[in-house]
């Protein structure tokens, strides 16, 4: 995950202006569809990936970043219509609308949609594993800011989603970025359901089986 939280290094001068120089570059690049919330750090590495993917799968994979704030029940394969035109088969379309509604009585926000060309494609990824590898990274609580977590979040999807594909087809990737957070999310959840038994049984489960045991 240090790699996808983009932490500053000593060559922190030369990056910046390798990303201005690159800037207009990124702009074009073919895995990015719309973007409204994502750096250039982000979008280069995206780019990497995608470009490394295709070269050794043949598969296209897509990027939506967008800052749109969706109605409830919004329909993200009609809205992906519009990008027809850019899109070559076989692709993967990942939409990421962290404002999107997803119920107006709950008022929670944020949309992920992962759109095959094909059945065949759409088996060649869990859908599961890379909607919540940047779930994980949004839901939870720290220091770093909504942009920071908007970025990480869609590298570590678009990452799994690109191991994932490339798995399917038996080939390895060396640009994509281990899904650290997924084990620390799960480590978290361990944690908070043991301490939530070991709580129960404290004050719960032992008094009462002690009150049986004792007769009372």
């Amino acid at each position: 995950m240090n790699r996808a939280k983009l932490r500053a290094s000593p060559y922190k001068g030369l990056l910046a202006m390798l990303a201005l120089w690159m800037f207009p570059f990124l702009l074009n690049a073919t895995q990015i569809l719309k973007n409204d919330l994502l750096k250039i750090e982000a979008v280069e590495l995206i780019d990497l990936m995608g470009e490394e993917l295709y070269t050794k799968t043949g598969v296209n994979t897509y990027v939506i970043a967008t800052n749109e704030h969706f109605p409830e029940r919004f329909n993200l394969v009609e809205y992906s219509k519009q990008y027809e035109a850019n899109l070559s088969k076989p692709y993967v379309l990942f939409i990421f609308a962290p404002y999107a509604t997803i119920t107006k009585k709950s008022e929670a926000r944020g949309r992920v949609g992962i759109i095959p060309s094909s059945d065949d494609v759409r088996a060649m990824y869990d859908y599961d594993d890379v909607r919540d590898a940047g779930v994980n990274i949004v839901a939870i609580k720290d220091s770093n800011t909504n942009e920071d977590k908007f970025n990480i979040a869609v590298l570590q999807s678009y990452s799994v989603l690109a191991d994932n594909i490339a798995a399917s087809k038996g080939v390895k990737l060396i640009h994509t970025i281990p899904d650290e957070m997924g084990t620390m999310v799960l480590i978290l959840r361990i944690l908070v359901y043991s301490g939530t038994a070991i709580l129960l049984w404290i004050f719960v489960l032992r008094p009462a089986w002690m009150r049986r045991k004792n007769g009372k």
